[in-house]
């Protein structure tokens, strides 16, 4: 089985996809630079043999040694508060790490997803 990136893989939804997968038998390396995520997410993991983590801001290109079949991208603040406490590394999330994830899979000849997660509050209803 092809091993599996994970960026954003301390954040809530992230940490539990590397749960998922490896739970699936999944090799998986997790990339996260703690602006939203915790390391709390992914501590059980990090005794795990087929679980690989790199703190690193996916805004610098990554360089991985080894291949990976697939990306999932879950890399970015994902809510209104994040938004405007964090704006520039929401705005880098949309741009600079997708396209430094997207030259990535290409390298690789790695299938790429996408998650990028939008919330919208609305007052007094639709």
């Amino acid at each position: 089985m092809a091993k599996i990136l994970v960026a954003g893989g301390a954040g809530f939804i992230g940490s539990h996809l590397c749960d998922l997968l490896l739970a699936k038998g999944s090799e998986v390396v997790c990339v996260d630079n703690f602006v939203t995520g915790s390391k709390k997410n992914v501590e059980h993991l990090l005794g795990n043999e087929k679980f690989a983590f790199i703190e690193q801001d996916l805004a610098k290109k990554l360089e991985l040694d080894s291949g990976v079949g697939q990306i999932y991208n879950l890399a970015s603040p994902a809510s209104p508060v994040d938004y405007q406490e964090k704006p520039i590394e929401t705005l880098d999330a949309g741009s600079v790490v997708v396209r430094n994830l997207l030259e990535l899979a290409r390298e690789k000849k790695a299938a790429f997803l996408f998650g990028f997660l939008l919330f919208f509050f609305f007052r007094g209803g639709i």
